[in-house]
C-alpha cells in the first residue's frame, strides 16, 4: 500500500500477504489496550514513526510490533531510553546480536534489581510481623 492510499485503507485492511497491512491509531489501541494518548506520546518519543494517509496515522505490521515491544519492555520495568536504545540497536545489527547482548545485560540488571526489592521486601514484612506480635502481645497483657 502507498502513502497514497486513501485513509479508509489505514483501517486494518491488508493486501493479500499482510505485510502491507496498516493500522489507524484506533485500532492499534483498541487491540493492544492502550490509549491513543500513550501511542502519540511513543510518537512523539521518536519510538514510532507512522505514516500519514490524508491527515490521519496509519501504522505498519513493523510500527505494530513495535508498539509491542514498547509495551512489553515498560510492563518489565525499563526505561524509555532503554527502549529506544533496543529498538536502534534492533534497525542497525541485521544479525541482532549487539541488540541480544544489550538486552542480556538490562535483563540482568534488573533481575538483580528484583532480587534486592524482593530481599528487603522480605525482611521489611518479617520486622512488620514480629512488632504484630508483640503488639498483640501487649495488648493481651493489659486486657488481664
Amino acid at each position: 500500500m502507498s502513502d497514497t492510499s486513501r485513509p479508509s485503507e489505514a483501517k486494518g485492511q491488508a493486501h493479500d500477504d499482510g505485510f502491507d497491512k496498516l493500522f489507524s491509531i484506533g485500532d492499534l489501541a483498541s487491540e493492544l489496550d492502550v490509549t491513543t494518548r500513550a501511542i502519540r506520546f511513543y510518537e512523539t518519543k521518536g519510538l514510532l514513526s507512522p505514516r500519514r494517509v490524508g491527515g490521519s496515522r496509519a501504522y505498519t505490521i513493523r510500527d505494530r510490533a513495535r508498539l509491542l515491544l514498547i509495551l512489553r519492555g515498560k510492563r518489565l520495568g525499563f526505561s524509555l531510553d532503554d527502549i529506544a536504545d533496543y529498538l536502534d540497536l534492533y534497525d542497525a545489527d541485521p544479525n541482532q546480536s549487539q541488540q541480544i547482548q544489550h538486552l542480556l545485560g538490562k535483563v540482568e540488571g534488573s533481575i538483580a534489581g528484583l532480587e534486592q526489592k524482593l530481599t528487603d521486601l522480605q525482611s521489611t514484612l518479617k520486622e512488620l510481623k514480629d512488632i504484630r506480635g508483640k503488639c498483640k502481645t501487649a495488648l493481651k497483657a493489659q486486657k488481664r
